[in-house]
């Protein structure tokens, strides 16, 4: 049970990005009926906001240290960062240990402006392009902001911690009425679990209960009769654009603890991210997040060495199967459209 109870956790952990990622792209696809392979760099993107942030926060100038001294007696030169001049050293050092949820902050404006400036600079040219188009020139753009992060940062990753007071594990299992130390959880990996539910929720509820997203509901059920009515429905799909874009990269920012940003890890995720779409549906939102959390879960199960014992590298192919068997019995996916992806 306690083994159990583990992988469902590793599951959620895992499915949680891929919900999110998986959002986005449902939001382009059903808004603008863009395929955007771009759309994972977005995530890496994100996960070097995180990184940048940190990098300024600990920007450091060299003062004189009278009370330490090197071996012969002279005084030390200390590296000390700007923001404990500006805020003091308690101050200071609590910025700098938060940088990764301080970059929340940072990320959202940088990533709605940047999915404002993709959507209005070259995906609006493809819009009444085939999928393939599409595919093929987002793909190109992914690859583009790759090579543009890794000449900025290098190829090695780079590793971002989380705040000191969610490094560790939590003793889930104590919870549950098991022994001390059986079921073993991180921290972050539970922050980051939570804050994909609340974001997920978020942008339900925004779609659901705000006038723009009944707005947007409707133009992605009818765009022409939407702009009929006399709504200019192409400005509020390039502000939803912008917001899928920022979805992702929040997504990233908030795994950058988890896995140490680098700059093919937006490509790690898409494929996987695009399965999930499918499974889901093309242009349903909840299939997305079902499909994500619903993959994680069977690919965590599935890295279980007693699962492997008997077949052995099923842990790699596992979503690959459940997609080709949700597809072959309902093309349009879980909760997909009917039509879409069936013709």
């Amino acid at each position: 049970m306690d083994a159990i109870i583990l992988q469902i956790l590793n599951g959620l952990d895992k499915g949680s990005a891929y919900a999110l990622i998986a959002l986005g792209l449902t939001l382009i696809f059903g808004t603008l009926g863009v395929v955007n392979f771009a759309h994972g760099a977005l995530f890496m993107i994100g996960s070097f906001c995180a990184v940048t942030l940190s990098r300024v926060l600990q920007a450091s100038h060299q003062v004189i240290d009278e009370s330490r001294t090197d071996f012969l007696g002279n005084p030390l030169k200390v590296d000390v960062p700007y923001v404990m001049d500006w805020f003091g050293e308690a101050t200071g050092s609590a910025i700098i240990d938060w940088a990764v949820p301080l970059a929340i902050l940072f990320s959202i404006p940088v990533m709605i402006a940047l999915g404002v400036i993709m959507e209005r600079g070259l995906i609006k040219h493809f819009y009444k392009r085939p999928h393939a188009d599409q595919i093929l020139v987002t793909f190109g753009l992914a690859i583009v902001m790759q090579e543009i992060i890794k000449q900025i940062f290098g190829a090695n990753p780079i590793p971002t911690p989380a705040p000191d007071a969610f490094r560790g594990s939590f003793d889930f299992g104590t919870m549950l009425g098991f022994d001390p130390n059986v079921i073993i959880y991180p921290y972050w990996r539970l922050v980051y679990f939570t804050f994909s539910a609340l974001i997920i929720g978020a942008v339900f509820a925004f779609l659901q209960f705000t006038t723009f997203g009944m707005v947007v509901r409707a133009g992605m059920a009818d765009r022409e009769t939407v702009g009929l009515l006399g709504i200019n429905i192409d400005r509020k799909f390039t502000i939803m654009f912008g917001l899928a874009a920022a979805v992702a990269g929040l997504a990233g920012v908030m795994y950058a603890p988890i896995n140490s940003p680098n700059y093919h890890m937006g490509m790690d995720f898409l494929v996987l991210s695009f399965v999930v779409v499918v499974v889901g549906g093309m242009g349903s939102l909840p299939g997305a997040v079902a499909a994500g959390f619903l993959l994680g879960v069977l690919e965590s199960f599935a890295s279980m060495n007693q699962v492997k014992a008997i077949l052995p590298g099923i842990d790699q192919i596992i979503i690959y199967l459940v997609a080709i068997i949700i597809l072959l019995t309902r093309p349009r996916g879980l909760m997909g459209r009917k039509g879409v992806m069936e013709d």
